[in-house]
């Protein structure tokens, strides 16, 4: 492929003006804080943080690193109200990247059509293989080797984006779901910020019609 094919995913970013990332999530925030962590490694930043569980561990992972978060719970609303007030939320942040990291919501087509092309999912599996929930159980229950983690962009289907990195994990012949969950989620505190890096970076691109996410490599964990 030539420069002719390529064309860059979002816009380039500079430490004077960062890719302003929002982290949706609904339970401990490991993902989130792995990306709070990893602030500093490319031209971005976690600018919001919107969680949809009162009490969940993500609210104190932001408040600890002094970053805003709101709550919206999602309880007595309809999907449409509840994604109407956490897009409302993400407007007035100037939000450009909206990050999905344990966040148990579908979002609908009106919610990516708002950001298209600019919602990352972080899935504990190797897609198109096991999407949806349980994704470590999955793979112990077929006999799966190896399984892993991906980082895609989010469409309207569940876990059906053009994936832009994987993580390998193989599986110990001791391996529970809760061992080999807690190894999966090694790697995607790794990749997901490389991911996020290589977006601020001008690293993920349209080339012959695919979503690609060039230089991210990590090791199998």
């Amino acid at each position: 492929m030539n420069d002719l094919d390529t064309s860059l995913v979002g816009r380039t970013c500079t430490p004077d003006r960062p890719l302003r990332v929002a982290v949706l999530a609904s339970g401990g925030g490991s993902n989130l804080q792995a990306l709070l962590d990893a602030r500093g490694q490319g031209p971005w930043d976690v600018v919001n943080v919107v969680v949809n569980v009162a009490g969940a561990g993500a609210i104190d992972r932001a408040r600890a690193a002094g970053v805003s978060v709101v709550v919206v719970p999602h309880v007595g609303l309809s999907r449409a109200e509840h994604e109407g007030r956490v897009l409302d939320v993400l407007g007035a942040h100037d939000v450009e990247l909206v990050v999905l990291a344990g966040y148990m919501r579908v979002v609908t087509e009106v919610f990516v059509s708002r950001f298209p092309q600019r919602i990352l999912n972080v899935h504990p599996a190797l897609l198109p293989s096991f999407p949806g929930l349980h994704g470590a159980r999955q793979a112990l229950s077929h006999g799966c080797r190896v399984t892993g983690c991906t980082v895609h962009l989010v469409d309207g289907g569940v876990d059906t984006g053009p994936i832009l990195a994987q993580a390998a994990v193989p599986i110990l012949d001791d391996d529970n779901e809760a061992t080999l969950q807690r190894r999966i989620q090694l790697q995607e505190h790794k990749l997901l910020p490389a991911v996020v890096t290589a977006w601020s970076e001008g690293r993920v691109v349209q080339r012959g019609g695919l979503t690609r996410c060039c230089g991210v490599v990590v090791a199998a964990g």
